[in-house]
């Protein structure tokens, strides 16, 4: 694949990180440009018709929806993350929507306005999550030892609860061991670790804290209560990232 390629980003987009772990998995070279989907680029606007991130440039021709993007590259490259089998790729790709399910109930959590409401969608995560712990059966990605698309896709899901993890009454994966040590598996991929910034976790947690949520206001007390001098990243708006 000789093309010039070009991800078009938001730093905190999970979408933007499922495209690029395909395209890192795919050994591709890509160059990465960041936005302010708060103030979206007529140039972006143009290319990508729903006004989200990601797009893909291929020698400037926009593909635009994350899905879509990592079916191309994996479509147009040798190796494919997806199975063979018509059958097993087919559930594949509704664990992938999954996957995006969610992220709108995180997205839910985050925004949620009172604690009773909070409580309500880290219930709902919780049972997503369990759901997702029957469905695995091989270690150590979804589907045994081959990373598939099904991983890409988790990755950046399970990249929220590294800053989750630290807000009090908040705990997601108690009752589901294999889930565990799955997201363990994805957070040492290379891959995965390097979808994001070195910074992504303090540029998550500022753009918590600026929210008017419950968890929010929880996020924001904790900062408070860091110790004087701790790592903090460049602030990001409040909008939502993707």
């Amino acid at each position: 694949m000789a093309q010039k390629l070009t991800l078009v980003s938001h730093t905190l987009c999970p979408y933007v990180q499922r495209a690029a772990i395909v395209l890192a998995e795919k050994h591709l070279a890509f160059e990465r440009i960041d936005i302010d989907l708060g103030h979206k680029p007529d140039w972006f606007l143009q290319v990508s018709p729903l006004g989200k991130t990601p797009v893909l440039l291929v020698d400037g021709t926009p593909i635009f929806e994350s899905a879509v993007i990592c079916e191309y590259v994996d479509e147009v490259t040798p190796h494919p993350l997806h199975p063979a089998d018509p059958l097993a790729r087919a559930q594949h790709r509704g664990w992938m929507e999954f996957g995006s399910a969610l992220l709108n109930t995180i997205g839910a959590l985050y925004s949620a306005p009172t604690d009773s409401a909070l409580a309500a969608q880290a219930t709902e995560i919780r049972r997503k999550l369990a759901q997702v712990e029957r469905a695995l059966d091989a270690a150590p990605y979804f589907a045994g030892a081959h990373f598939s698309m099904v991983d890409a896709v988790f990755g950046p899901v399970f990249r929220y609860f590294d800053v989750f993890d630290a807000v009090e009454g908040l705990a997601f994966f108690t009752h589901t061991p294999k889930v565990r040590a799955w997201r363990a598996a994805l957070a040492a991929r290379p891959s995965v670790r390097q979808a994001v910034r070195a910074d992504y976790a303090d540029l998550l947690r500022d753009f918590l804290a600026q929210r008017p949520s419950a968890l929010g206001q929880r996020v924001k007390a904790a900062m408070r209560d860091a110790p004087a001098g701790a790592p903090r990243g460049a602030q990001v708006r409040s909008e939502t990232p993707c």
